[in-house]
C-alpha cells in the first residue's frame, strides 16, 4: 500500500498556534500595559504629553529635524504593536483553515460586518497596526464591510481610550466617542458592503476555492514566514515615508492653537479632514485635544479631531490600497470626516 502525503485534514491543526500568538501578543503589547495606564489617568488626569506638539500652542515649522522627532516619537510608541499586527496580519493567511475566515466575515450582509466589530474591540490597535491585520483577513476573502469595521473599531472602539478619555478629558467626551463610533464602524462597515457587486462576490468565492486547494500542500510555518516578510517588505517601507512626510508637514495640518480656533464650522470642517489624514498612536487623540483645549481651542474642532484622529490616515489607507478599491476607501475617509463634523456640531451643540 503506497503511503499518501498528509492532508490539511490529517496534519496537526495550526489554528492553536494563532490564538496564542493573538492572546499573548495582545496581552503584552496591549491588555496589561493599558491596563496600568488607566490607573495614571485616574489618578493624574492625563496620559501624557501631546505628541503632536507637546505644550507648545503650535508645532514645528516643516523640516527634516521636525519629520525625524516626529517619526521617532511615533515609532517608539507603536513598534511592538506594528510587529504583532505584521505577525497577525501573516498568521491569519498561514495558520488558519482558509475558509473560517470568509464563513465569519465574508457574507456581504450586516453579519459579517457585526463580528469584525465585535472582533476588533480587544484587539486595541492603532489604525496602522492594523492594517497588516486587515489586509490578511481580505486576503482570505473577509468582506469589505468586514474588514472595514474591524480596521476602524480597533481605534474608534477601543474601550481603554474610551476609558483615559473619561478620566482626562470626561465622562461626556467618552460618551460622544462611544455612540458615534458605534455608528461609525457599524455604518460604514455596512455601507461597503453594500458597495460589493455581484461579479466581485463570485470572483471572491472562486478565490476561496483555490486557497483551500492551495492550503492542503507545504508547510505552514514557511508559508507563514514567506508571508511575513513579503508583507514587511511591501508596506514597512511607504510607511516610514509617509509618517515623516506627516511628522515634516504638523505645521500645515495644525496651525497655531488658540482660541482664534472657534467653533466656527470652517474650523470644524478642516481640523476633520485634518485628522482623517494625520497618523497618530493608540489614545493620542486625547494628550493632543487635551493640549488643545487647554490653549483655548473650541470644542466642536475638537470633538471633530476625537472622531478623526484615530479610525484611519494617509499611511493606513496606502496601506490597504490593494486590499480595497479606490471607491470603497473614498466613501470611508469621506465618511470618517462626515462623522467628525458630526461630532463637533453636538459638542458644540450640548454644550460641551
Amino acid at each position: 500500500m503506497n503511503a499518501t502525503r498528509p492532508t490539511s485534514s490529517s496534519a496537526a491543526p495550526t489554528w492553536p498556534i494563532f490564538v496564542l500568538l493573538a492572546i499573548a501578543g495582545l496581552f503584552y503589547v496591549k491588555w496589561f500595559p493599558y491596563y496600568n495606564r488607566a490607573f495614571t489617568a485616574a489618578s493624574t488626569h492625563s496620559i501624557g504629553a501631546s505628541i503632536l506638539m507637546g505644550k507648545a500652542a503650535s508645532p514645528p515649522a516643516p523640516s527634516w529635524n521636525a519629520a525625524l522627532a516626529y517619526a521617532l516619537a511615533y515609532g517608539k510608541a507603536i513598534w511592538q504593536a506594528m510587529v504583532l499586527g505584521l505577525l497577525l496580519g501573516s498568521a491569519v493567511q498561514a495558520l488558519l483553515p482558509a475558509h473560517w475566515v470568509a464563513r465569519l466575515l465574508g457574507k456581504t450582509g450586516f453579519g459579517s460586518v457585526a463580528a469584525g466589530g465585535l472582533l476588533a474591540v480587544p484587539g486595541m490597535m492603532c489604525t496602522c497596526c492594523a492594517a497588516p491585520v486587515v489586509a490578511g483577513l481580505r486576503a482570505r476573502q473577509a468582506s469589505p464591510g468586514g474588514a472595514i469595521a474591524f480596521w476602524l473599531g480597533n481605534s474608534i472602539l477601543n474601550p481603554a481610550t474610551l476609558v483615559f478619555m473619561g478620566f482626562v478629558l470626561g465622562w461626556h467626551w467618552a460618551g460622544l466617542r462611544l455612540v458615534l463610533g458605534i455608528a461609525m464602524v457599524f455604518g460604514l462597515g455596512y455601507l461597503a458592503n453594500r458597495l460589493v457587486t455581484p461579479t466581485e462576490a463570485q470572483a471572491a468565492d472562486a478565490r476561496l476555492v483555490e486557497l483551500i486547494g492551495e492550503q492542503r500542500d507545504g508547510n505552514p510555518f514557511a508559508r507563514w514566514l514567506s508571508i511575513f516578510a513579503r508583507m514587511a517588505v511591501r508596506l514597512v517601507p511607504e510607511y516610514i515615508v509617509l509618517v515623516l512626510l506627516l511628522g515634516a508637514a504638523r505645521a500645515w495640518l495644525f496651525p497655531q492653537v488658540g482660541p482664534e480656533i472657534g467653533n466656527d464650522i470652517v474650523w470644524i470642517v478642516a481640523l476633520a479632514v485634518a485628522g482623517m489624514l494625520f497618523v497618530i498612536p493608540t489614545a493620542g487623540e486625547v494628550p493632543i485635544v487635551q493640549a488643545m483645549l487647554s490653549l483655548g481651542m473650541g470644542v466642536g474642532p475638537a470633538g471633530a479631531l476625537l472622531m478623526t484622529l484615530p479610525p484611519i490616515s494617509v499611511p493606513s489607507l496606502a496601506m490597504l490600497a490593494r486590499s480595497f478599491r479606490p471607491r470603497v476607501l473614498t466613501v470611508v475617509a469621506v465618511g470618517v470626516v462626515a462623522f467628525g463634523v458630526l461630532a463637533g456640531l453636538l459638542a458644540v451643540a450640548l454644550g460641551f
